[in-house]
């Protein structure tokens, strides 16, 4: 637990991050969801902004308990969280809750949890143990990457079948941003990237549903699909595009307040900070992002083991994966694949997975 001294090492930097962060995520969804006050029928999604504050204090509260603890027991436990991690991953076949389509949600009394995000920190825990255990100096061949690459495929591939495409992607784009910090040779870099290349081919013929497809067709050409598969992503750069330079004003966009943009508390919570506070907000809130993401790599490079390291390269290249696809997809420059905005996007899983992350940052640069 924490003692004086590591009181006295309270990485503030990293905790008024994730403070700002937190609240300009409440504002937002208060913004996003006045249309809806007072409509009758609608109550449930216009308390979606007190919902948040809820999971951001659970969050929070399991966020200080991280800190508190010294992060090396999550090394020697690590495995057996992954195992969970995958038994929940299967649960979610049998006990899924099916919404618009997708079977992610597993509900427990009143309340629906989505194995696949705190995944992505078990995951994270996984990889790190493996690297902390095989400290290799020389460049690993494939073989040596053969079990972090298992690891990742196992998650991957239940998550897919869900169907949810963008979690995979973050995965795997996660794991990878972990094993480079690890020296690998060029060959195995090769056929590395061959791998990647045939199965992208064999995903997008066998691989993805029909819908998923038309996703990334219409990401192609949007000018074609502007009134169906394109019209979330037609309406978002829409409402960016409103938003000017310093923005239409608090609950003012008018995308957003006539009801025009889609997922609005959601996966296109972007745009609707964009419409109320223009270019200059937007450019502080990402800003406030990529801050979080260097001090994750700092914290790394003055952590004082592997595990620490690598658990802290994980945690940021997490952040900044979720935080480039979701912009991406409301500015339309990546397809649309329903990843959510950390700490914006309303979603109770995805709260507490991103501070739980946080906690283990703050227990590493803590100890570091």
């Amino acid at each position: 637990m924490l003692g004086g001294g590591a009181r006295e090492r309270l990485d503030w930097p990293l905790f008024l991050g994730v403070v700002f962060v937190a609240i300009g995520g409440v504002v937002n969804l208060y913004s996003a969801t006045s249309p809806y006050m007072g409509v009758a029928g609608r109550e449930g999604i216009a308390d979606v902004y007190v919902s948040q504050v809820y999971w951001l204090v659970v969050g929070g509260l399991l966020a200080i308990l991280l800190a508190a603890m010294d992060y090396r027991f999550f090394e020697r436990v690590a495995y057996i969280l992954y195992a969970g991690g995958v038994v929940a991953l299967l649960l979610v076949w049998a006990l899924g809750a099916d919404i618009r389509g997708s079977a992610r949600w597993i509900q427990i009394g009143g309340f629906n949890f989505q194995p696949s995000e705190f995944m992505k920190t078990l995951l994270i825990l996984a990889v790190a143990r493996y690297l902390a255990d095989d400290p290799k100096t020389e460049p690993r061949t494939l073989v040596d990457l053969a079990p972090p690459l298992l690891l990742t495929a196992v998650p991957t591939v239940l998550v897919m079948a869900q169907p949810d495409l963008g979690t995979s992607i973050v995965y795997l784009l996660t794991v990878a941003a972990m094993l480079a910090i690890t020296k690998i040779r060029r060959s195995s870099l090769f056929w590395g990237f061959t791998s990647i290349g045939s199965a992208t081919f064999g995903m997008w013929k066998f691989g993805l549903r029909d819908y998923q497809r038309l996703r990334i067709t219409s990401f192609l050409d949007p000018d074609a699909n502007r009134t169906s598969s394109g019209w979330h992503a037609f309406q978002s750069k829409t409402a960016i595009g409103d938003g000017g330079l310093l923005g239409a004003g608090f609950r003012e966009g008018t995308q957003n307040q006539f009801g025009f943009l889609p997922d609005q508390f959601s996966d296109f919570s972007f745009a609707v900070f964009a419409e109320d506070w223009g270019f200059i907000g937007s450019v502080c809130l990402l800003g406030l992002y990529c801050f979080l993401c260097i001090w994750a790599i700092n914290i790394a490079s003055q952590a004082k083991d592997r595990f620490g390291a690598a658990v802290a390269v994980g945690v940021g290249a997490n952040l900044f994966w979720q935080v480039f696809f979701n912009v991406g997809m409301a500015l339309g420059i990546v397809p649309v694949v329903g990843i959510t905005l950390p700490l914006f996007s309303y979603g109770g899983s995805s709260v507490i997975t991103t501070l739980t992350g946080f906690g283990l940052l703050m227990s590493i640069s803590i100890r570091r």
